[in-house]
């Protein structure tokens, strides 16, 4: 197991540049795939539904106050953990299928889903949140609906 500035830093070794509302989502999406294809997490690290879509709090606090941000803004790649070859594959495979959605597709696409919606339920839009998403709601939505929608652009 790893844990989400890992994965972080596996994207933005990917894709480069980003906004950091993409980043979010894509490390969420990671933490989705990785449940669906494995039954078990990809790191432990909490994510929260905040207004803007999930949000885990460790790469957040890394690159807080940035609109964009790249790997070298998480730490060095020497104090950064390893992924393992299972670990990059759903790396590769989230980047490669959603990479391509802007962080607001992102956002949107994590509005219409379950585990953000019901996290968020009695929230206004827009409003603060900070309630957690859990792993069992993760693995729970994401397996019944499946790989093929899960990584649908």
């Amino acid at each position: 197991m790893t844990n989400s500035i890992a994965v972080a830093y596996q994207v933005l070794s990917k894709t480069g540049s980003i906004t950091t509302m993409k980043l979010q989502r894509l490390v969420f999406y990671c933490q989705a795939l990785y449940l669906v294809r494995y039954k078990i997490p990809l790191f432990n690290d909490e994510i929260q539904s905040w207004s803007n879509g999930p949000v885990i709090p460790e790469p957040f606090n890394a690159h807080r106050g940035r609109y964009m941000v790249n790997s070298r803004q998480l730490g060095s790649a020497r104090s950064i953990l390893q992924l393992n070859a299972q670990e990059e594959d759903v790396v590769d495979t989230v980047v490669s299928k959603l990479g391509s959605l802007s962080g607001e597709q992102l956002r949107e696409k994590t509005h219409r889903e379950d585990p953000w919606k019901n996290a968020h339920k009695g929230y206004g839009e827009g409003e603060k949140c900070g309630e957690p998403i859990t792993i069992d709601a993760m693995l729970n939505y994401y397996s019944a609906v499946g790989e093929e929608v899960l990584l649908e652009a």
